[in-house]
C-alpha cells in the first residue's frame, strides 16, 4: 500500500513516501508523467476500445451515435486523450457486446482521473464508510462547487493544461456521488474560517461555494464546523488532514502538502490523528453556530 505525506508540515512516521509523479503540467507543452492523460492504463483502454470496435465492425461515427457521443469525443478516448467515465465504459462493454472485457478495466481507469498523489486515497475514499476531513487552505474538494473546483485548478503553478482542467474537475464533481450513495458515510468537515473568507474564483463563486457548503451541512450524514481565526487554541496546527474509516475497522490517515502526500495506516500513528481531530472539533464552533457563521459571511459577501 502506498503512503503519503501530512500537507502543511506532515511529520511522516510509519509511512511509505509514493513518488510524486505530477499535480501541474507546464501549460504550453511538456507535463510530468502523473499528469499526462494518455499515459498507463488510459492508453491501453483506448488502444482495447478501437481494437473491439473495429471488430464489431463498427466506424466511429455509428459507434458514437450507439453510444450518445460525438466521434471526436470516442477519437479522443481511442487516443488516451480523454479519460472515460463509468457510465461510459459499462455501455461500451454493452454495446460492443464485449462481456466484461472493458467493465474489467473501470476500476483502474477511475483511478487514472486523479493525480498520481491522490489515486490509492481517492478511491479508499470511494468504498469509506467515515470521513473526517481537515481543511486549510481551501474548501474540501467534497464540498466545492463546479465553478470553485475550475478556479483552483486554473490558479495551479505551473499551469495546468485546459485538458488536465477539464480531466481533473470532471474526476473531483465525480467525487461527491459518494453523497447519494444508499449507504453514505457519516462524514465531518473542520473548515479554517480563512478558507471561506479566501475568495477563490471572486465574490460570487465564493458565495456559491458557501452556499454549496450549507446545503450539504444540511444533510444527516454530514456535520460541517468552522474553526474561527480568534481562537487561542488549535490541535492542528500541523497542517490539515483526513481520516478515513474503511469497513472491516480499518481506519486510514491521509495528508497532502505541494503534491506530495502519506497514507498513515499504522495504528499509532492514525490513533494520533484521531485524537487530534477530536480535540479539534471541540474546539470549533458547533455545526449550528458553524451554519449561522457561514450565513453571516455570505450576507458579507
Amino acid at each position: 500500500m502506498t503512503s503519503v505525506r501530512d500537507e502543511e508540515t506532515g511529520q511522516g512516521q510509519a509511512a511509505v513516501p509514493v513518488p510524486v509523479q505530477g499535480g501541474q503540467g507546464q501549460g504550453s507543452g511538456s507535463r510530468r508523467p502523473g499528469d499526462e492523460p494518455g499515459a498507463g492504463v488510459v492508453t491501453a483502454f483506448g488502444r482495447q476500445l478501437k481494437l473491439l470496435r473495429i471488430r464489431a465492425g463498427l466506424e466511429r461515427p455509428e459507434f458514437g451515435k450507439r453510444m450518445g457521443y460525438s466521434p471526436e469525443t470516442v477519437a479522443s478516448i481511442e487516443q488516451g486523450r480523454r479519460i472515460p467515465q463509468a457510465g461510459f465504459i459499462e455501455k461500451a462493454d454493452e454495446v460492443l457486446g464485449v462481456g466484461g472485457v472493458l467493465n474489467a478495466l473501470k476500476e483502474e481507469v477511475a483511478r487514472a482521473q486523479y493525480p498520481a498523489y491522490f489515486r490509492d486515497a481517492a478511491c479508499m475514499e470511494a468504498k469509506a464508510v467515515g470521513l473526517r476531513v481537515y481543511a486549510v487552505f481551501a474548501v474540501p474538494g467534497l464540498l466545492q462547487t463546479e465553478e470553485y473546483a475550475r478556479a483552483v485548478f486554473q490558479m495551479q503553478r505551473p499551469l495546468l493544461d485546459d485538458e488536465v482542467i477539464e480531466q481533473r474537475l470532471e474526476a473531483r464533481l465525480a467525487r461527491q456521488s459518494i453523497f447519494e450513495r444508499r449507504h453514505a458515510p457519516l462524514m465531518s468537515f473542520v473548515i479554517e474560517e480563512a478558507v471561506l473568507r479566501r475568495p477563490i474564483g471572486g465574490r460570487r463563486v465564493m458565495r456559491e461555494a458557501l452556499e454549496q457548503i450549507l446545503l450539504t451541512a444540511q444533510l444527516r450524514h454530514v456535520e460541517v464546523q468552522v474553526m474561527p481565526t480568534d481562537r487561542e487554541d488549535n490541535a492542528a496546527l500541523g497542517g490539515p488532514f483526513t481520516l478515513i474509516d474503511m469497513d472491516k475497522r480499518q481506519r486510514i490517515a491521509y495528508a497532502e502538502v505541494q503534491d506530495d502526500s502519506r497514507l498513515y495506516m499504522d495504528a499509532t500513528r492514525v490513533h494520533e490523528l484521531e485524537a487530534r481531530y477530536g480535540i479539534l472539533r471541540s474546539q470549533a464552533l458547533t455545526p449550528t453556530e458553524s451554519s449561522a457563521f457561514i450565513e453571516l459571511l455570505m450576507g458579507e459577501s
